[in-house]
């Protein structure tokens, strides 16, 4: 009789996915990092919560958050959202945070987190660049002080159209704070760009950071990005895609 029920219940399993149905599963577990700027926290939240059933998000801020890359406590979500601009970090704080994502916690990195951790180069390497406050020299290149600007109308365009990131969406237009002349790491793959003048081009990529995939986003200064639907759809595609198996890595 279990024998005969186990074959009933694969056989269920195997239609499921022969038909194109995946089998349903647990709701993946974003852990939304912030601390060291100011946002609308309600319209923010509008925002998380519109990613679907199935995708449940919570917000830790720094410092608190620190604990949050601990061993003991990496199961308790799957993938990270940064949105910081945090600068205080130990030599141990430091340890363990880059050992969480090398390991493969996925992360997506939202606007100013690119910001974040001035005199921690590790930081410019996990999230693939940096926004720099001051003078700062990368792999030998000086890059000056970076600048911005509030309140631009202007086009991003799709760079790879095949990236399961950008899957779906077309060129469009946002209205959102620009950066420019940022430090972007060679090697990443570029998903979108601009060609406002007071952006750098590149404002959009994927990598991995050991055995983790990271998505950087420059945008999502404010509310009217919050609201727009093409970022709410590359958020959302974002954070599949990081916590998506390893297989398909581009």
């Amino acid at each position: 009789m279990k024998i005969r029920i186990f074959l009933l219940s694969l056989l269920i399993i195997l239609s499921v996915s022969l038909s194109g149905h995946a089998v349903p599963g647990k709701p993946v577990r974003v852990m939304v990092i912030t601390g060291g700027h100011d946002y609308n926290v309600e319209q923010f939240n509008l925002m998380l919560s519109s990613l679907g059933e199935n995708i449940t998000c919570s917000v830790s801020e720094f410092p608190a958050a620190y604990d949050l890359f601990l061993a003991e406590n990496r199961d308790k979500y799957d993938v990270l959202v940064f949105y910081h601009m945090w600068q205080k970090i130990t030599d141990e704080q430091a340890k363990v945070f880059a050992e969480c994502i090398n390991q493969g916690k996925p992360l997506v990195v939202l606007h100013h987190s690119i910001c974040a951790f001035d005199d921690w180069p590790e930081y410019f390497n996990i999230i693939g660049g940096k926004y720099f406050h001051k003078p700062t020299t990368v792999k030998g290149k000086e890059y000056h002080a970076c600048s911005y600007i509030h309140d631009l109308h202007f086009k991003v365009k799709i760079t790879d159209r095949k990236h399961p990131v950008t899957k779906g969406i077309q060129d469009f237009d946002i209205f959102d704070e620009a950066y420019k002349g940022y430090y972007v790491e060679d090697g990443v793959t570029p998903l979108l760009t601009t060609d406002e003048p007071a952006s750098s081009e590149v404002i959009g990529w994927a990598k991995k950071y050991g055995k983790a995939r990271v998505v950087t986003l420059q945008s999502g200064h404010d509310v009217a990005t919050f609201g727009n639907p093409v970022f709410r759809k590359l958020l959302k595609q974002s954070v599949e895609w990081v916590y998506a198996n390893g297989k398909n890595q581009k």
